[in-house]
């Protein structure tokens, strides 16, 4: 009925059929967080699968269910005025977008109206703060700034697609071949947040990437591993000058859309879970 009535609706459960429960109510999607969700056998509640099955999906999984992280921007789902003083700060809120949104998922934020039908103050001032973050921390991407380049075995190539600002443009990667995708400054380049997005248009295929970051020599600082990327991933680090990016499947060939790079607050670096 809901379908008949409203097509584009997007239902939610435990096991979709749109869009699938993260497992947890603390708004946190897992690092590794596949799309693809197997539901046979499975029923919404009791019958779903484990929590740790739904915080990450299903690598080979049959049915594309991506993850919603819900989570309250006070300790519980309903207004208590003993509660005014404990809503989420904006600091506490941009981390869990970087920890949902950033992780490929939806975030779901609960803001419950008061005894008057409306957002409390300290609510309001929380959602403008958080606003202001954001726009704050992704306002200048310094990628635009920077040359892409392809990395093969035994050449370069430019690749402007990935920094062009354009994530309809994407770059396929080649899975039975070493390659890496990099973007050259100029000159250097603060830096300390990632930002990369998958061509979904094919399916999700990155399950493994290295991120590298250097200095202006081009001497590698630190190694940074992951696993999925998907619709996109944020990625926080002490600041450096230069990055490269090494992306893996063992699938199939992946598809990177659009790579950007900020210089956001120290203070907001993503802590561990």
């Amino acid at each position: 009925t809901v379908k008949k009535l409203s097509p584009e609706t997007v239902v939610f459960s435990d096991v979709g059929p749109n869009i699938r429960w993260v497992g947890n109510e603390r708004g946190i999607a897992g690092t590794t967080n596949w799309n693809y969700l197997d539901t046979a056998g499975f029923t919404a509640g009791i019958g779903a699968p484990s929590t740790d099955t739904l915080n990450t999906g299903n690598k080979f999984g049959k049915a594309w269910i991506p993850a919603e992280c819900d989570v309250s921007i006070r300790p519980g789902w309903f207004y208590h005025k003993e509660e005014d003083d404990k809503v989420k700060t904006p600091e506490k809120l941009f981390e869990l977008y970087l920890k949902s949104v950033g992780r490929g998922a939806n975030l779901l934020l609960n803001v419950p109206p008061d005894r008057r039908g409306l957002f409390h103050e300290n609510d309001s001032a929380a959602l403008i703060g958080f606003k202001r973050i954001k726009e704050e921390s992704f306002g200048e991407n310094l990628a635009l700034k920077g040359k892409g380049y392809w990395v093969l075995p035994q050449k370069v190539k430019n690749s402007t697609v990935i920094n062009d600002g354009d994530i309809r443009t994407f770059q396929r990667l080649l899975y039975e071949t070493p390659n890496s995708l990099t973007i050259r400054f100029d000159k250097p380049q603060r830096i300390n947040c990632v930002v990369l997005y998958e061509n979904l248009t094919e399916g999700q295929h990155c399950e493994s990437f290295r991120l590298y970051l250097m200095n202006e020599k081009n001497e590698v600082l630190e190694k940074i591993t992951g696993t999925t990327i998907g619709r996109k991933k944020i990625l926080t680090f002490p600041m450096v000058e230069a990055v490269k990016i090494n992306l893996m499947t063992n699938q199939k060939t992946t598809s990177i859309s659009e790579i950007e790079a900020y210089l956001i607050d120290e203070n907001l670096i993503e802590k561990e879970n």
